[in-house]
């Protein structure tokens, strides 16, 4: 897993450009800066079991904690803060940056967002590129899954991610298209870099891609999620997806590719716009759907995989939970209209932790109310194991 997180002042709420300051009190193996400095990035072992790489995440999470807390910051994993003035952007020292920078202006200096990123192991790159199409059709389901990102610059967006829309706006980010084998795929990169539209390979944004260092196929489409078990669900679904993909390509099946792009762009379209709070297009049918309809129509199309990973007990149950619960970006918005956008801030802070409510930072900083009831300590939390049979 790869995850963004945010680097905020506690205080105010507000973006801050402390991501050095903050690095320079992490290990930097795990740890590293984006685009601008108010993101940092996190990136977990290798894992195959769901319990351990949700152990991961919340150590992570609790390491990346404790620093920014000394520094009087936090850290909050959600596809945009609800506080993210206009001048909010500091971009990182580097000649690849500051390119980025010059050559995508607005674009870049907007790119003020966060995602969560998910690694799958493949046998090789030929079938990295064969699965990437064919999981294609579920991956807007992914992302209904994982919307945060409602408030863009203080206001309501009407999106359950607004993150994809700025996301999609660079010009290889999006759905890809479909690919006979590695060959045709790497050919596309490179003339993309030759013709200036893109300077070097890491610019490939597309929902999914075949890693560039890395015998992996990459999930790109989701907002960084401030609950760690929101994580672990998409890392569950997204490995079944691949798995089951690669047993058809193996045992000689239709890859079930239907790579269509202005129905795919469409999908994710409507994933973006309404999370799990409205319909979502029924990779199938290609018609619109209730959002648990689809959901329970992608857990029963990967049970056998999840069943032979020992996942289907833990991503069933999460994925049950998430249904009930809403989505983050549902949970924002509700905490804003009871509150205010502070409130919010403070509810992505606690979650990001591993708490349900908003804790030390609500207290320390918004003394009229009283520390919220049932707020656990975060290292119990996440001592609990995960998996539910």
């Amino acid at each position: 897993m790869e995850e963004e997180f945010h680097v905020l002042e506690v205080e105010s709420g507000l973006l801050v450009p402390r991501a050095n300051s903050l690095l320079r009190r992490l290990p930097r193996r795990t740890f590293t800066t984006e685009l601008h400095q108010s993101t940092v990035e996190s990136n977990s072992e290798v894992h195959t079991s769901l319990d351990d790489l949700y152990a991961d995440l919340a150590a992570t999470r609790r390491r990346l904690d404790a620093a920014a807390s000394s520094l009087g910051l936090a850290a909050v994993a959600a596809g945009a803060a609800p506080l993210a003035p206009a001048a909010a952007a500091h971009p990182t020292a580097g000649a690849r940056y500051r390119r980025m920078v010059e050559d995508y202006r607005t674009v870049a200096d907007e790119q003020l967002i966060c995602g969560a990123q998910v690694h799958v192991d493949v046998p090789d790159r030929d079938t990295a590129v064969r699965v990437m199409c064919a999981v294609s059709p579920w991956l807007p389901v992914l992302l209904a899954l994982s919307a945060g990102s409602p408030f863009w610059q203080g206001a309501d967006t009407g999106y359950a991610s607004w993150r994809t829309m700025l996301w999609q706006r660079w010009p290889t980010a999006g759905p890809v298209g479909c690919f006979a084998s590695a060959a045709e795929y790497d050919a596309t990169v490179r003339d993309l870099v030759r013709s200036g539209i893109i300077s070097d390979v890491g610019m490939i944004y597309y929902d999914v891609r075949p890693s560039a260092h890395l015998q992996t196929l990459e999930l790109r489409i989701c907002d960084s999620c401030p609950r760690a078990e929101t994580v672990v669900l998409v890392a569950g679904l997204f490995r079944a997806l691949v798995t089951e993909a690669c047993e058809r390509l193996r045992t000689g099946a239709a890859p079930d590719c239907e790579g269509r792009h202005e129905w795919l762009r469409g999908a994710s379209w409507r994933a973006a716009r309404s999370g799990l709070e409205g319909g979502l297009v029924d990779p199938e049918t290609h018609l619109e759907a209730p959002a648990g309809e689809v959901v329970h129509k992608l857990l029963a199309r990967l049970r056998p995989a999840l069943e032979a990973d020992g996942d289907w007990g833990t991503v069933r149950s999460l994925a049950e939970e998430t249904l009930t619960e809403g989505s983050a970006a549902r949970r924002m918005r509700r905490i804003a209209e009871e509150e205010d956008l502070l409130a919010c801030v403070d509810m992505l802070i606690a979650e990001t932790r591993g708490e349900r409510a908003p804790g030390r930072a609500a207290a320390t900083r918004r003394k009229k109310l009283p520390p919220a009831a049932g707020v656990t300590d975060p290292s119990h939390r996440f001592a609990r194991p995960l998996t539910r049979r």
